[in-house]
């Protein structure tokens, strides 16, 4: 496998911070908007984005995370069953500008997927899309980013993973990974 750092720390930076300059753009004070990160990695995303939004603004935007296991398309066609994770939405949708949130936009699959998960909490108002990256000329369906950190151009045969600051990670950076044919996985519908 060959690994390519996309995204050094300090650009990793800038483009939340940008990504958060863009959000007040359009929802101001977030009196009628919320952040809906998809489980389980756009959840990382979605509190930073609320971190770096109450540093700016002095304000807490509500934030739920999403679980959208049982609405995959692919959910009844894995040979292993998916483990769900926890859906954390304390607040009604009903009404609000839902800004989904998400760390890589692929085949376009689990955005669907989320559509359908949110609905159960309340019909929103607008629902816009926000992620980290772009995989550009690799989607299944019509789904297109409002917001977006960087684009990257990559084949089904690469994977892109976004690396956050923890014990075993000293920085928030992202990596292009390209597979072996032996590594490759059937067409991934992430």
């Amino acid at each position: 496998m060959h690994k390519r750092l996309i995204v050094p720390h300090a650009l990793f930076q800038i483009m939340i911070r940008r990504l958060a300059h863009q959000l007040i753009e359009t929802h101001r004070d977030f009196s009628d908007s919320v952040i809906l990160g998809l489980q389980p990695r756009g959840i990382f995303v979605a509190d930073r984005l609320q971190q770096t939004l109450q540093e700016i603004l002095g304000i807490t935007v509500q934030t739920g995370y999403l679980d959208i296991t049982f609405h995959r398309d692919d959910f009844r066609r894995r040979s292993t069953p998916l483990a769900p994770n926890a859906t954390k939405v304390d607040f009604s949708l009903e009404g609000k500008r839902v800004i989904l949130v998400d760390d890589v936009l692929y085949t376009g699959r689990s955005v669907r997927a989320a559509m359908d998960a949110m609905i159960s909490y309340g019909r929103p108002a607008q629902v816009e899309l926000l992620v980290l990256i772009d995989r550009q000329y690799t989607r299944d369906l019509p789904i297109e980013a409002t917001y977006i950190g960087q684009r990257v151009d990559s084949l089904h045969s690469q994977r892109v993973e976004v690396t956050w600051q923890s014990p075993e990670s000293a920085e928030d950076v992202i990596w292009l990974h390209t597979l072996t044919p032996e590594q490759e996985e059937p067409h991934a519908t992430a």
